[in-house]
């Protein structure tokens, strides 16, 4: 378990919440206060629906985030190859220049061959290539292959809120 996990139990009401939320992020506490009472039968104040969201929010149950539509940007994936002769000693700035660059979108380790990944947005396919480019110049020792694919007709993006229905029986 690593130290950002976050400290919950879950009760009823938060997976309620989530799920709601997940079926409509725009949706007031207010309203959250109706259809938990109309659908669920739970009985709740607005603050305290404010105030359970707020908590989860700052303790990490959930994260916000803004994604611009595609239409905008051009998202790509990008993987990183290692080269094992220069790892020991580059990795770090390189793996915190992807982390921080404000084209990074998402950002996670995997197994495989590609072990680092990232969804990037770009304004073009051009500064696309040049940051390409100028991440080679600065990081390219530990780094023996970038594979980038675009990403385009997303079909889907977001989360199905009937993931959280068994959050409150996981202990």
């Amino acid at each position: 378990m690593n130290d950002d996990a976050p400290d919950w139990t879950f009760k009823e009401r938060d997976t309620v919440i989530l799920r709601e939320l997940a079926a409509d992020p725009q949706r007031s506490s207010r309203e959250l206060t109706q259809i938990l009472a109309e659908k669920h039968d739970i009985d709740v104040s607005h603050v305290t629906i404010s105030e359970t969201i707020r908590r989860m929010r700052e303790e990490g149950v959930f994260r916000e985030a803004i994604v611009p539509n595609e239409e905008y940007y051009t998202f790509a994936l990008f993987e990183f190859k290692f080269d094992p002769e220069h790892f020991a000693d580059e990795w770090h700035d390189a793996m915190v220049h992807i982390r921080d660059d404000p084209h990074t979108l998402f950002y996670f380790l995997s197994d495989g061959e590609y072990q680092w990944k990232s969804v990037m947005m770009f304004e073009s396919t051009q500064a696309q290539s040049k940051w390409i480019h100028e991440f080679y110049k600065d990081h390219g020792k530990v780094v023996s292959n970038l594979r980038n694919s675009a990403v385009h007709n997303v079909l889907k993006f977001r989360t199905d809120p009937e993931l959280f229905e068994r959050l409150d029986e996981t202990e």
